[in-house]
């Protein structure tokens, strides 16, 4: 046998080896860290509820400073964003209307809109150092903020109307400061007045959707 056919040989017999140990490793079972999460347990309806009232808060400051900024600095995407925050309003009346009725769906959209418009208002009274009129303003937008935390309270039990005037106080104030911020050019207070509202309107979020779950808790078993 000459070398040119033996080295042929023990290639094919590693060949075979390599087949063989490829075969017997596809039969070992994947560690349970890279195995698929086909079986992993949906989220509790009231984890996933609590979920859904996060993003739509999150999306009403989320969408109040993308107003903010483009209406302190004038530019033309300002009226598309207000029109967005506008439906926001919408979305978070017809998740309270689907737990209390449309009726009390569109009486809290009605509120929260005049909130936002009120907010509107002070803006454009604060560009053109109106303070006589943004100061009145500032008082009907925390009557506003009274009203909203008066239907709540009456909603549900779960919900004083002391703790959620004082909720409605903590996003106007914080809400303002951001304002205030961005006026002024203080960049750096603009960004910590956003973490402020952000984490605020998470707490808030939560303690909404808290006292839902505790109040219709059949809604949210399993």
């Amino acid at each position: 046998m000459n070398r040119l056919t033996t080295s042929f040989r023990m290639l094919q017999l590693a060949l075979r080896l390599t087949a063989t140990l490829a075969g017997a490793l596809l039969l070992v079972p994947a560690p349970a860290s890279a195995q698929t999460h086909d079986h992993a347990q949906p989220a509790s309806k009231s984890a996933a509820f609590h979920q859904d009232m996060r993003k739509l808060w999150s999306d009403h400051v989320i969408w109040t400073r993308d107003y903010v900024v483009a209406a302190v600095d004038g530019r033309p995407d300002a009226q598309a964003a207000a029109g967005r925050l506008m439906k926001n309003q919408e979305d978070i009346g017809a998740a309270v209307g689907s737990i209390y009725g449309k009726a009390a769906g569109d009486q809290l959209t009605t509120l929260l809109k005049e909130h936002i418009a009120i907010a509107v208002d002070i803006i454009t009274f604060a560009k053109a150092g109106d303070k006589v009129s943004q100061q009145q303003a500032d008082a009907k937008w925390h009557r506003n903020g009274e009203a909203i935390a008066d239907f709540l309270s009456k909603a549900n039990p779960n919900w004083p109307r002391a703790t959620l005037v004082n909720m409605m106080n903590a996003h106007l104030s914080t809400t303002t400061d951001e304002v205030v911020a961005r006026l002024t050019k203080n960049w750096e207070a603009d960004v910590r007045a956003f973490d402020k509202v952000y984490a605020h309107i998470l707490a808030m979020s939560d303690a909404l959707a808290d006292g839902i779950v505790k109040q219709f808790p059949d809604k949210f078993r399993g």
